[in-house]
């Protein structure tokens, strides 16, 4: 889930940025340190939107740099174990999807995209169920279910995190549409049979009614 956060930090102003309009530089370097880094606790920073307070300057002997104290707003990703998330297809595989979630890429195998067996649509860059036909392509809009996550606060493009699609309610924005419009059908089918049913039942009762007389 994402989450809109009011943070702080110490941040350092380079000496040669100490000319330029302060929020400006504080806010380029909270963006270049945080952006796409993670923190266990906080979640993955997706952006720094603005800064809030800066606080007196304090000089380090040694150090040609001025640290600020600093409130910030900041946009982070916080992903858990069987969350559903929407993401996009970036790259396709023979063995499976990269789906972007954002700041971070996540792995849909092909075991976990259907039942079916998938064929791998090199040239299309598809990931095609041999049955059904339906497939999935770069630029899809998928919707999944975290089943693996393994961050590294470290080394962030090392995180492991693992999709799937094969459960009810998941799949691309097609295949989610076509699965509505079954449902609609399914639901029309089911008020048109009942209408059909209520005259045969009303004129049973009125035959026996007559045959009283």
């Amino acid at each position: 889930m994402y989450y809109k956060m009011m943070l702080e930090d110490k941040v350092r102003v380079p000496p040669l940025r100490l000319g330029e309009k302060l929020d400006k530089v504080i806010l380029d370097v909270l963006q270049e340190q945080l952006e796409g880094s993670i923190d266990k606790e906080l979640g993955i920073f997706i952006a720094v939107t603005r800064v809030d307070h800066v606080g007196e300057g304090e000089i380090v002997p040694g150090d040609g740099g001025v640290y600020y104290d600093v409130t910030f707003e900041g946009l982070v990703l916080r992903l858990a174990l069987q969350e559903v998330i929407e993401g996009l297809v970036v790259e396709t595989t023979s063995f499976g999807a990269f789906v972007s979630l954002g700041p971070i890429d996540a792995m849909l195998h092909v075991s976990q995209i259907s039942d079916e067996y998938i064929n791998f649509d090199e040239k299309n860059a598809r990931l095609i169920c041999q049955d059904s036909k339906r497939f999935i392509g770069v630029g899809d809009t998928v919707r999944v279910r975290v089943v693996t996550l393994s961050l590294n606060e470290r080394e962030p493009r090392d995180s492991k995190i693992g999709l799937t699609m094969r459960q009810a309610g998941l799949g691309t924005s097609l295949w989610l549409e076509e699965e509505i419009e079954k449902e609609k059908e399914k639901a029309a089918a089911g008020v048109t049979g009942a209408q059909k049913e209520k005259p045969e039942k009303t004129r049973g009762k009125r035959k026996e009614h007559a045959a009283d007389e």
